[in-house]
């Protein structure tokens, strides 16, 4: 019997500490594209993280719209096609209207690939009762967008944000949290870093993409407290 055979196993390998997840990425440096820049949800999103101190470019089909958009919004930021704004760009945000969201990534598909792609756009319809939600073949705006994007690394998030209340220069924090969702724990981590941006802001994880057609739906929800309370509603998650 040698020596080793009487040796005693030693104690496991210690398990790495879980990470914070509230440890997030530094976004300050990325330039942020906004496709649908001159829409009220994209305007009001540029307007903010551009207020932040982030760069950005707003897109539009046409150079000169984004052009004149960018141009009232002042800080720097810089408006192109929509083509010129993807390419120019490491993080994009799709804030275009639904009836077009589908030609408009697919006629990307290549200036997109590789770059963190950021759904927000909400499937809805309108009638005289009011908001109603759409369901799209794909299941979600988002799974649509990872369906014609499958170079791209998809998420989805700012679904809940008041247009108003995002270019309202007299606003200085825009009190809410965002619901981010997507596949990749760096990509989601980088998202919810640049809603933090924003002063009043939090990013929070939300689950995968399975999961976005119910947080796109709650904006016709939001949209119903809007009228009877006439606010401009947000969420907050508690707990959290």
């Amino acid at each position: 019997m040698t020596s080793s055979d009487n040796a005693q196993p030693g104690p496991p390998p210690a398990k790495a500490p879980a990470k914070d997840p509230w440890e997030l990425p530094d976004v300050s440096g990325l330039v942020v594209g906004v496709l649908g820049g001159t829409g009220d949800q994209g305007r009001g999103l540029a307007y903010r993280l551009a207020r932040a101190g982030q760069k950005v470019i707003i897109g539009s089909r046409a150079a000169d719209r984004a052009a004149s958009a960018a141009a009232e919004l002042g800080l720097g930021v810089e408006g192109a096609d929509n083509a010129e704004c993807a390419r120019r760009s490491d993080i994009v945000i799709v804030a275009v209207p639904w009836d077009g969201h589908a030609a408009t990534l697919e006629s990307l598909r290549g200036e997109l690939r590789g770059k963190i792609v950021v759904d927000c756009v909400n499937p809805l319809g309108f009638d005289k009762k009011g908001a109603y939600a759409l369901k799209p073949e794909e299941g979600s705006a988002a799974e649509q967008a990872a369906a014609l994007l499958p170079g791209s690394r998809v998420t989805a998030a700012f679904h809940h944000l008041s247009a108003v209340l995002l270019q309202d220069a007299s606003i200085e924090e825009i009190d809410t949290d965002v619901m981010v969702l997507g596949e990749a724990r760096a990509d989601t981590d980088t998202v919810q870093a640049l809603a933090a941006r924003i002063p009043g802001m939090r990013g929070v994880f939300a689950g995968r993409l399975r999961n976005a057609h119910q947080v796109e739906s709650l904006v016709a929800n939001l949209i119903s407290v809007n009228r009877r309370y006439k606010a401009h509603a947000g969420l907050r998650v508690t707990d959290v």
